[in-house]
């Protein structure tokens, strides 16, 4: 471990200082999907508006070209759909709820996400589409996603010291590091609040995220 848990502060980095993953939640998240297609619960390959109810993937742009969203096309971005990345929520803001989020409604900061490509032709990085498999994921096991994402990956994988719960835990926040700027400032609050879990919504560990590393292998 290196340096301190925030610039000017005085608690140093240990072994057991959590980080926000930022994008490498995505990762962990489409293992969590594959375990419930392992468990029947999903299929890759099918059309994800036949499960979606809350919202569903809008068919507007260059058209889909006969072929659908998959959750295979959401985990590899070939999907076609908008959105690259998420800014977050800075400490106190407003926080759309998952579904307000995919459809750009306030408080959402990004706009809604879209079918711009057709589905299986190329690659274009999409956070958008980890929102629309976690919105899948969801509302298929009938629970939040951070908690299934405990039972799905997280515990399965020794992962004890990580979380996608969003705010993160008051009790928890005194063995964080907090987000800096691209000034070296602290980021107020120590970090944004992310409702797009799956794309952006792990806080862990280095150690941790390399049990779910090692998971994987064996």
């Amino acid at each position: 471990a290196y340096g301190r848990t925030a610039v000017g502060g005085e608690r140093g980095v240990t072994p057991d200082t959590l980080f926000q993953a930022a994008s490498m939640s995505k990762a962990v998240a489409a293992a969590g999907a594959l375990r419930l297609v392992e468990q029947g619960r999903l299929a890759l390959d099918e059309d994800v508006n036949a499960k979606l109810r809350a919202w569903r993937v809008p068919e507007v742009g260059p058209g889909a070209g006969g072929e659908k969203v998959t959750l295979r096309r959401l985990l590899s971005h070939t999907a076609g759909l908008s959105l690259e990345g998420y800014p977050g929520y800075p400490a106190g803001a407003a926080v759309p709820t998952i579904v307000r989020s995919l459809s750009g409604e306030p408080p959402s900061n990004t706009p809604g996400v879209r079918l711009v490509d057709t589905p299986g032709t190329k690659f274009s990085y999409s956070g958008g589409g980890y929102s629309v498999a976690q919105i899948l994921m969801t509302e298929t096991a009938g629970t939040g996603f951070a908690s299934l994402m405990r039972r799905l990956v997280l515990s399965p994988a020794g992962m004890t010291r990580s979380s996608f719960e969003q705010p993160f835990p008051p009790n928890a926040r005194r063995s964080f590091a907090s987000g800096h700027d691209v000034n070296g400032q602290a980021v107020p609050g120590g970090g944004h609040v992310y409702p797009e879990q799956a794309a952006a919504g792990l806080w862990t560990t280095p150690s941790d995220y390399a049990r779910f590393l090692i998971a994987l292998q064996n």
